[in-house]
């Protein structure tokens, strides 16, 4: 009874939209008005010892186990519970505490593998047929995946100005798709690494199917050690959130260290304009070791490597689109998910996708693109930003 009561009290104020919560005793409330957006169903109680633990962690994976059922959008229950100011979300009694992970090259090698190696095959099913993990960049809100995708390349190379013949390293470099574009149609010669095998093993076989093993190299390889020489340029998107806290230092120096004088870097990631954080259910179920810099952090550690920012843009609305596309395509495929994993997986994928969604549409996260430049901020670029969009 107790349970109920502290429960009813933390859900009282969670919301900006009208719910329904049925709790295990049976006991329906409203909250808001007019006719609910959502419905919530308990089927155990839940006490101060479960949430003022985690609460992340403790209803992510209640929700996994079938202890909690909801009806409706699961991106709207989470963008009105982080957008209301009594919300538990932002409750500092019940707020997400940055852990500290070890990031030795074995464990991130680790990390990075119980999360992209689940198999191509699972990828397949729900990404577009360039097989591009991170935020898209919809010119027209009408744009297909696939489009939005190849304009988020074409956007991050158009805003290097690469010039043919020069050379590009492309830090975590997924299933290769700008890389390749970058060797095929800007004419650079390109590096990349990745600590994924499948991903390794995928671009490995692009390049020879296409036949640019004379342009395109990749490698699998850990960002800390790198055997180059410095390149013209560097692209490195959706990498930093997995370097951790401790290492985001290095991880910009490593880029001030491999990028020539003067020339050009384009860093795309997740990052948070109130500061870094880490979530629990996130970090042990989806990405672990994952942390989410603060945009002042990324700052601080651009400058202190040397280098200087040129551009800054942020897509936090083209990646909320991004997931709801990917959650919407995933759904579709749950027939052929089925076939590969269970209820429970299906589930926390599931959430994982609309969460995020809700995340960034109710700016809890953003998406941040760093133009950056070794040496004086856009010394070799153009005066104006139009070059951009040419």
């Amino acid at each position: 009874m107790l349970d109920n009561i502290f429960l009813k009290e933390v859900l009282r104020h969670s919301f900006n939209i009208p719910v329904q919560v049925t709790y295990a005793n049976g006991n329906v409330e409203k909250y808001g008005d007019g006719e609910p957006v959502v419905k919530i169903i308990f089927h155990r109680n839940f006490g101060p010892k479960d949430l003022l633990s985690n609460a992340s962690l403790a209803l992510g994976e209640a929700y996994m186990n079938k202890e909690i059922e909801i009806e409706g959008s699961i991106e709207a229950l989470i963008e009105s519970a982080y957008e209301s100011a009594g919300s538990f979300m932002n409750d500092s009694k019940l707020a997400h505490f940055v852990e500290k992970h070890a990031h030795t090259e074995k464990k991130s090698m680790e990390d990075v593998q119980s999360h992209y190696d689940i198999g191509n095959d699972f990828y397949k099913l729900w990404l577009d047929r360039t097989m591009t993990y991170s935020c898209a960049y919809f010119k027209h809100p009408d744009d297909s995946l696939e489009k939005a995708q190849l304009n988020k390349v074409h956007h991050i190379l158009n805003k290097l100005q690469p010039k043919p013949g020069k050379t590009l390293l492309d830090i975590g470099c997924g299933w290769g798709t700008l890389m390749l574009c970058a060797c095929k149609e800007y004419g650079l010669e390109v590096s990349g690494i990745t600590l994924s095998e499948e991903q390794y093993e995928f671009v490995k076989n692009r390049i020879r199917v296409e036949g640019l093993e004379d342009k395109a190299h990749v490698y699998l390889e850990d960002y800390r050690e790198l055997k180059h020489e410095p390149f013209d340029y560097i692209t490195s998107v959706g990498m930093f959130e997995h370097v951790g806290k401790e290492n985001l230092g290095q991880y910009f120096q490593v880029v001030s260290d491999y990028l020539k004088d003067d020339g050009v870097a384009l860093i795309h990631g997740i990052t948070r304009q109130q500061g870094g954080a880490s979530n629990a259910w996130i970090d042990k179920y989806i990405f672990p070791g994952g942390y989410v810099p603060g945009l002042c952090e990324n700052i601080q550690h651009i400058i202190d490597a040397g280098m200087q920012v040129a551009d800054l843009e942020m897509l936090r609305r083209h990646y909320q689109k991004t997931l709801e596309i990917w959650d919407e395509n995933f759904r579709k495929e749950l027939p052929e998910v089925k076939k590969i994993e269970d209820e429970r997986f299906i589930r926390m994928w599931d959430l994982y996708l609309q969460a995020c969604a809700a995340s960034f549409a109710s700016g809890n996260i953003d998406v941040v693109q760093y133009l950056i430049s070794k040496g004086a901020s856009g010394k070799n670029l153009p005066w104006t930003r139009e070059y951009m969009y040419k």
